[in-house]
């Protein structure tokens, strides 16, 4: 394969590897002051990862997509196989079974889940001929969607489980599924969330049947979601009144991290403040007094975003925001660029990663989001986060490369 300047998207290259830098470098200051000695190196072991990285990426791009397509299935059996092995036989860590120790390397499946699902789910909205309002195209698509993420919720991981839905919705929307549609699929959420109180939920419930009547989808899938509905509206009350005090307490922390702020919403109120006391320019690299002191835990990972407010400022934060956008809107252009459906729902699926992650991460350290745990796209330390980032990059050019291909 000849790379032609025309054909390659060398930007979207080094926008990728500009972020994956500037995460070494946070890490690195991040960690600076640690200490313990073992962790000043976490920087070097993340370049490592930038390398292994760089080389599946390119091993990604090489492999011809038709290749993916046709294992897609395989792929997704056996993430699910290693997610189920996972639970019984994993690494526990922070009281979490999401690892596989082989040696110095930890890997975490459910990164690698995410690619598998969004190649499973490709394929079969490509190639199935049932139709949307069918029972069995709709029991279908829906077991893809829960098996990883119930998997992936039981390790526990809440955050990377809500991936899967988002590449749920995302790749059904671009494959022209109709968003009324959609919105009757999330509508049991929707039930959970209004059903803590009974006039909302009975708004929500009556409105919901007119759109019921609107589509029209079918008698067996209209009766199933209304009673899933109805189940999940009048279940909600129940099972709150039931908790204990200090169970509703914890859930009132999630959402609001300002009820107890020595404890569960002490690490989200620490990264406003370091956000916040970095200003426009930053207090420069190195310097960071909420990383020097460590007021915030686990900041080279999922906190990362509070190094980029704190130390470079508002400005700094704009670069990478702006970094992060080109490379979601060139993952757009991409999948809308290509003429084969299975690749053009591949990149829109690699490009809902990117975004969600990038979203939620981002929003959970401003605190306008609940605490998830799910890491920043090449900034947040970890080999199987960085090395997924970059297989997705490595598809990402191979599709826009061979674009014409059907």
């Amino acid at each position: 394969m000849r790379l032609q300047w025309k054909d390659f998207d060398y930007w979207l290259l080094l926008a990728a590897f500009v972020l994956s830098l500037i995460g070494i470098f946070l890490i690195f200051s991040s960690k600076y002051y640690s200490t313990n000695p073992s962790e000043h190196n976490l920087y070097l072991k993340q370049a490592l990862w930038l390398v292994f990285g760089l080389l599946a990426g390119g091993v990604f791009f090489f492999i011809p997509l038709r290749f993916h397509d046709a294992f897609s299935y395989l792929y997704y059996f056996l993430v699910l196989a290693f997610l189920g092995l996972l639970i019984l036989s994993g690494t526990n860590q922070m009281g979490a079974a999401r690892w596989f120790r082989l040696g110095w390397i930890n890997l975490q499946p459910s990164e690698f889940a995410k690619l598998a699902f969004v190649f499973a789910l490709s394929r079969y909205l490509s190639y199935t001929k049932k139709p949307i309002y069918s029972s069995k195209w709709l029991l279908t698509i829906v077991l893809m969607v829960c098996l990883p993420a119930a998997l992936v919720l039981k390790q526990p991981d809440l955050g990377t489980s809500l991936v899967f839905f988002a590449l749920f919705f995302s790749i059904l929307f671009w494959a022209g599924v109709p968003v009324l549609f959609l919105i009757v699929l999330v509508s049991p959420l929707l039930s959970l969330v209004c059903g803590f109180h009974w006039f909302t939920w009975a708004a929500f419930f009556l409105g919901f049947l007119l759109l019921l009547y609107y589509l029209r989808p079918g008698l067996v899938f209209g009766v199933v979601m209304i009673l899933l509905n109805f189940a999940v509206g009048t279940v909600t009350p129940l099972i709150w009144n039931r908790l204990h005090d200090y169970q509703k307490l914890r859930i009132l922390t999630f959402l609001d991290p300002g009820r107890d702020p020595q404890g569960a919403g002490y690490q989200i109120l620490q990264s406003k403040v370091a956000i916040g006391s970095g200003g426009i320019l930053g207090k420069g690299f190195l310097q960071g007094s909420q990383t020097k002191l460590a007021f915030l835990p686990m900041q080279h990972t999922d906190f990362i975003f509070t190094v980029v407010g704190e130390e470079l400022g508002l400005l700094g934060a704009l670069v990478v925001l702006a970094l992060f956008t080109f490379l979601i809107v060139r993952g757009i252009i991409i999948a809308k660029k290509a003429r084969n459906n299975f690749a053009s729902f591949t990149a829109i699926g690699i490009t809902t990663i990117f975004a969600f992650q990038m979203l939620v991460n981002i929003g959970m350290v401003l605190g306008i989001m609940p605490v998830t745990g799910l890491p920043l796209p090449f900034l947040s330390y970890g080999g199987s986060s960085m090395l997924l980032s970059w297989i997705g990059v490595g598809l990402l050019l191979a599709i826009g490369y061979k674009w014409y291909e059907y």
